[in-house]
């Protein structure tokens, strides 16, 4: 028996009588979406728009990729489930594939079923390795929702508690914009990174697990460390013991125009945690480790969803793609095109936007009180401003950081120059609105 079709009122109501008040939704009345294909999607009443922001950089290769698709649907025909207590050709095939990608000597996967997950394993396996407990993570650094992601996490939007694992330490973040020393790069010498070793001596006990971090930071609206941060950073962590893990759950994929962030850096990590592209939308998240590493681990441990044959198979048609289309070529070439149109509106509006920043289809504008007086106060009411006047004219973008001051802007990885162009052109005149306003 078929239900009575809802209106958006409805779906907007019954979103705020039964979910959780923290499940929040962007914009003043949210598009209640129902079709997505490529980078354009449909709400219930009929309404399009170009997407800039892919499920938060998740859905990589567009809305219901027939090819992805194809592969999931004859998947389920043949194995939706059994666990990792049994050996699947979806899981092998997966890994093998990811550790060809992945830089160094990362050899050896661990499924999970988000990116919550992988972080959270990459923490166990560098305390289990080293023998050591605290970690480094970074200030405006996100990690995920759980205990103790939210204590990675030093961002206080999503912190719902205080943090509750004391053996996680917070160094600087490599901010340039928002410099915490008030110096400018690259005359600073990235003293960012450099004071990781006196908060290594002066707040742990000299022994550390290791140091997890984002190579672009996500939530944190794409802060983007100079290009010598991570080498310093890794120098010192091993100094001290520890073991330096890359969360790529959003960078990774090919959203920079490489398939690893830190391979933008010339690092080797020791661990690599990833999630969101990777499925394309369905839920799976991985963490890549060296055999010494992986091996370390003796007591068992299982993710029931981790590894599911499903999206392990979605996961895999993902990296065919990315590789047989060059789409890495393709995140860079228009990622260049975006860039440019975006710093060209910087100075179209040098008041309102202060910073433009990011790495290939990774990009941010943050928006400020007034940049030409010297005044770089958040200004979360312009952004929230922008966000209604490109939906009014069909453009979804995504937004972060501390203040919430922020547009983030990651389209699919396949997208093409004239969509690149469109979606620029949109936030032109939805800036041009705001100064009429």
């Amino acid at each position: 028996m078929t239900s009575e079709k809802k209106t958006s009122a409805q779906i907007r109501e019954g979103h705020k009588k039964h979910l959780f008040p923290a499940v929040t939704n962007f914009y003043k009345e949210p598009a209640v979406l129902v079709e997505g294909h490529g980078t354009k999607l449909t709400d219930l009443d009929g309404n399009d728009y170009l997407d800039f922001f892919g499920g938060i950089l998740t859905v990589s290769l567009g809305h219901s990729n027939e090819e992805i698709n194809n592969a999931v649907i004859a998947q389920i025909k043949r194995l939706t489930h059994v666990s990792t207590l049994y050996p699947t050709v979806p899981i092998v095939e997966l890994a093998e594939k990811l550790t060809s990608v992945t830089p160094g000597a990362l050899d050896k996967c661990f499924f999970t079923a988000s990116g919550t997950e992988a972080d959270e394993t990459a923490v166990m396996m560098a305390q289990v390795y080293t023998g050591n407990m605290e970690l480094i993570a970074l200030r405006y650094g996100y990690a995920g929702r759980s205990l103790l992601a939210q204590s990675l996490t030093a961002h206080n939007t999503y912190r719902a508690i205080p943090t509750q694992v004391a053996a996680i330490k917070h160094a600087h973040a490599p901010y340039c914009y928002r410099c915490p020393f008030k110096q400018t790069y690259p005359s600073c010498g990235v003293a960012c990174a450099k004071d990781l070793d006196e908060l290594i001596q002066t707040t742990t006990t000299g022994r550390i697990a290791g140091m997890i971090v984002e190579p672009i930071q996500g939530v944190g609206g794409f802060v983007t460390p100079p290009k010598e941060y991570f080498q310093i950073a890794q120098e010192i962590v091993k100094k001290y013991g520890g073991v330096f893990i890359a969360d790529e759950v959003q960078t990774g994929f090919g959203r920079t125009g490489k398939m690893w962030g830190i391979e933008q850096y010339d690092v080797e990590p020791d661990m690599m945690t990833m999630a969101k592209g990777i499925a394309n939308g369905f839920p799976l998240g991985a963490l890549v480790a060296t055999t010494p590493i992986a091996d370390s681990l003796k007591k068992g441990s299982i993710s029931t969803f981790g590894g599911n044959p499903v999206s392990c198979t979605a996961a895999s048609t993902v990296l065919d793609i990315i590789a047989r289309d060059d789409l890495l070529a393709n995140a860079e070439a228009m990622g260049a095109i975006l860039r440019e149109g975006l710093e060209a509106l910087q100075k179209k509006h040098p008041r309102i936007i202060g910073d433009v920043r990011g790495m290939g289809l990774m990009q941010a504008i943050e928006l400020v009180a007034n940049e030409e007086a010297g005044d770089r106060t958040p200004n979360a009411a312009a952004t929230g401003a922008l966000f209604e006047a490109t939906k009014e004219r069909g453009l979804l973008i995504g937004k972060g950081g501390l203040h919430g001051n922020i547009v983030r802007i990651a389209p699919a990885l396949n997208i093409g120059e004239d969509e690149i162009r469109e979606g620029l052109r949109i936030l032109g005149e939805s800036f041009a609105a705001m100064e009429q306003a």
